[in-house]
């Protein structure tokens, strides 16, 4: 894949992230899969923040699309919050037998959306 091409895959790749983001999570976590991506027991507080905060990423995601490469701190940050959450994820879900459902909802979810805007975002060039 060319650089061009990246840089156009990020937008379009940052552009459904941040749909899935903004529409995506509430669905899943309330009515969908609540147990591969919620907490159990159900925590209400819990939920609206995650929701919340996710929406709030997604929209600027969207917005980032139009110029990734000025918004790469953006981009840095979605992807290792993603690491970073699906790591803590992955952790409870192995020691916590209530947490296990999210093994195969929220964790494999975050590590593919870290990877793919990883691999599509271009190393940053330095003027020498």
């Amino acid at each position: 894949m060319t650089p061009d091409q990246k840089l156009k895959s990020l937008g379009i790749a940052l552009r459904i992230i941040g749909t899935v983001f903004i529409v995506g999570i509430y669905p899943l976590m309330m009515w969908i899969w609540p147990s591969g991506w919620g907490r159990e027991p159900r925590q209400p507080e819990y939920e609206q923040m995650i929701i919340g905060i996710y929406a709030t990423l997604g929209v600027f995601l969207i917005l980032a699309a139009k110029n990734p490469l000025a918004h790469r701190s953006l981009i840095g940050f979605t992807i290792w919050s993603s690491v970073v959450h699906g790591g803590i994820m992955l952790f409870h879900g192995i020691a916590d037998e209530n947490e296990r459902a999210n093994l195969a909802g929220d964790v494999p979810a975050l590590f593919p959306v870290a990877a793919a805007l990883r691999y599509l975002l271009p190393p940053e060039r330095r003027e020498p």
